[in-house]
């Protein structure tokens, strides 16, 4: 586990954009039994994290479809946290980062550290924003 002084900025890049930590299972399990879409964020020390996940995850939450609520979980120090919002990923490897979106608790889209290494953040933030407007929708 890294010093909590050196997570600030990480941690903070991501709640400037709107993005809830979840710190415990007990927030994961609040976020994820509402209805409507959750997006999970997996956070990592890592430099995948820091130059594409990060970045891309902000720019797409600029698209005009958004989850009902984001959380974010720091893997390797939230681990309580960041196991409980993994086990929500359906037989799926943990990864870090990760970024999840969850429909009514279930599982409905995975973007996995392979897709994110070989991504930039402008091609995350449009696959996202592709996601959001599929699965996120309001429907009338």
């Amino acid at each position: 586990m890294y010093p909590e002084i050196m997570l600030i900025p990480m941690r903070e890049e991501l709640t400037r954009a709107g993005i809830e930590e979840a710190r415990t299972a007990e927030a994961v399990d609040a976020a994820v039994s509402r209805p409507g879409t959750t997006m999970i964020v997996v956070n990592s020390v890592c430099g995948c994290a820091a130059g594409k996940m990060r970045p891309g995850v902000r720019l797409a939450l600029k698209n005009a479809v958004t989850p009902d609520r984001s959380i974010t979980v720091f893997a390797g120090q939230d681990r309580e946290a960041t196991d409980r919002a993994r086990s929500c990923f359906e037989g799926n490897p943990p990864t870090s980062p990760a970024v999840a979106i969850l429909r009514d608790g279930k599982l409905v889209y995975l973007m996995q550290r392979f897709v994110i290494e070989n991504s930039t953040p402008q091609v995350i933030a449009e696959e996202l924003s592709r996601a959001f407007n599929e699965l996120c929708a309001q429907t009338v």
